[in-house]
């Protein structure tokens, strides 16, 4: 039977969601293609009709998933961003968190293509913090971007490291209330 364009074009779409979510659960590597087109709900047989290669649904994956990040925390302020960031909640929920977290490690060590989607998330990620902030006082650009980043990088390897222990230790928690005071007391210095 033949499916439409518009029908092809939700099909495609429900496999980068679905892979979106695997590979942050699992890794890039821990998924093989049978597997996520069958938790997609098609066969094996369709992958290559909606990709060129793995890499390519990688790519468009981590695209999809930093999109999605990025318009969870967009408007937050640094507080609500940082509170949200390094919750245990997004700790535990692999699947639907932040997909820097779950697969910058596995990325740096991708295809071009891969590195690229997550350099346009980062940046992504940069302009909605940059544009949460810009309350109408007149900042210096450069040391906002700067400064954002270095947010970004201490909560996403607070993050990380919380879920590299195990889930209810209490340095799991302790490591995302550190890094939660850290930048809250850093805040507080600037506003004083």
């Amino acid at each position: 039977m033949k499916v439409s364009k518009q029908q092809a074009q939700a099909n495609r779409a429900h496999i980068v969601q679905t892979a979106s979510a695997l590979f942050r659960e699992r890794g890039y590597d821990g998924v093989g293609i049978a597997d996520l087109m069958a938790a997609a709900g098609f066969t094996q047989g369709g992958f290559y009709k909606h990709f060129e290669s793995k890499a390519d649904l990688m790519a468009q994956a981590s695209a999809c998933g930093l999109a999605e990040s990025a318009a969870r925390t967009a408007g937050a302020s640094t507080e609500a961003f940082v509170n949200l960031y390094l919750s245990r909640e997004h700790r535990d929920q692999r699947a639907t968190g932040c997909t820097l977290a779950a697969l910058c490690s596995d990325a740096a060590r991708k295809e071009d293509e891969v590195r690229a989607a997550f350099a346009a998330g980062i940046e992504a990620q940069v302009s909605a913090m940059h544009e949460a902030k810009a309350d109408g006082e007149e900042q210096d650009a450069a040391a906002m971007r700067a400064a954002n980043l270095a947010l970004m990088a201490q909560v996403l390897g607070g993050l990380i490291m919380s879920r590299a222990c195990p889930d209810d230790s209490a340095l799991a928690d302790e490591i995302l209330a550190a890094c939660r005071a850290d930048i809250q007391g850093r805040q507080d210095e600037e506003q004083s």
